[in-house]
């Protein structure tokens, strides 16, 4: 590692984190206590350190980042695309996680067929799932275009808007999520490429809270 053009091996060394910078393998860091990303997670990746059939969506992170141990705060299926947090933040995770704090998550869905009013009554109404207690209501849902719809959950249950929507009478084709909570997907940031997320951003997500 190297600090100010020195080469640093000393890994007890005590250094003043205030506008630190460093650098590894010959990439620049600035120190930051703790990780906030977002990420553009393409089609194609799992959201695990130990992927079953496709790549992890850590190899499109710096291994800085992995060894440092960030998570996805929760997941998106391989073939979901859009918005995903990680961080080393256990507490950001839970928070951003839990059932009970009911974070809005946004997704921009293409369907298979023409939605008509009587589906998007149903996904704003409460759809009948095969494993929920009761109908699972879309927090809301408007339409787009004719097979495009905007659908904002609170849950974050398996395949929730795909069963959601198929509960309503079509199927979904192509999931994006766009935003979670205030945090809109930045319209900068292409598939696979991530970046670090400032205080106006992270103040930006927990309006939602």
């Amino acid at each position: 590692m190297g600090i100010a053009g020195a080469i640093c091996g000393d890994a007890d060394a005590q250094l003043d984190s205030d506008g630190l910078r460093f650098s590894v393998d010959d990439v620049e860091w600035e120190y930051r206590r703790q990780a906030y990303l977002a990420l553009n997670k393409p089609a194609g990746y799992e959201c695990s350190h130990r992927p079953s059939h496709h790549p992890s969506v850590y190899s499109l992170l710096p291994r800085v980042l992995v060894t440092r141990g960030v998570q996805a705060v929760g997941r998106l299926d391989q073939d979901t695309t859009g918005l995903l947090l990680l961080t080393d933040d256990g507490q950001f995770i839970h928070r951003y996680t839990s059932p009970r704090k009911l974070v809005p998550k946004v997704y921009e869905v293409a369907t298979r067929h023409s939605v008509d009013d009587r589906q998007l009554a149903a996904l704003l109404s409460g759809v009948e799932l095969h494993d929920e207690a009761k109908p699972v209501v879309a927090a809301n849902c408007v339409r787009r275009e004719e097979r495009l719809l905007h659908v904002t959950v609170t849950a974050g249950s398996y395949h929730l808007v795909k069963r959601m929507v198929a509960a309503a009478g079509n199927r979904v084709e192509r999931l994006h999520r766009i935003a979670i909570g205030g945090l809109a997907l930045p319209p900068t940031l292409n598939p696979g490429e991530w970046t670090w997320l400032e205080t106006a951003q992270l103040e930006s997500l927990a309006r939602s809270e």
